[in-house]
């Protein structure tokens, strides 16, 4: 019971918890990931075929990542804390 005690008088003397990126903000870090992303997912799709190109996957790496963010970032912005 003494290691409780002294982990909950540890955890009410720590700071609260702040964010890097201000909650107000999100909102454009949200449209600035996925304005991009949809660019870049119309920009995949209307790449030519061909056997080996490397600027297909690169383009879609690119925009799997900005989406991740981005919409991780809009669920912030409207209350979703994921």
């Amino acid at each position: 019971m003494d290691d409780y005690r002294r982990l909950q008088a540890l955890h009410h003397s720590l700071p609260a918890f702040t964010p890097a990126i201000s909650i107000s903000l999100l909102p454009f870090v949200a449209a600035f990931c996925l304005l991009p992303t949809f660019a870049l997912a119309f920009y995949s799709s209307t790449l030519p075929t061909s056997k080996l190109n490397v600027k297909e996957p690169a383009t879609a790496l690119v925009a799997s990542i900005l989406g991740g963010f981005g919409v991780v970032a809009l669920f912030c912005s409207v209350g979703v804390y994921v």
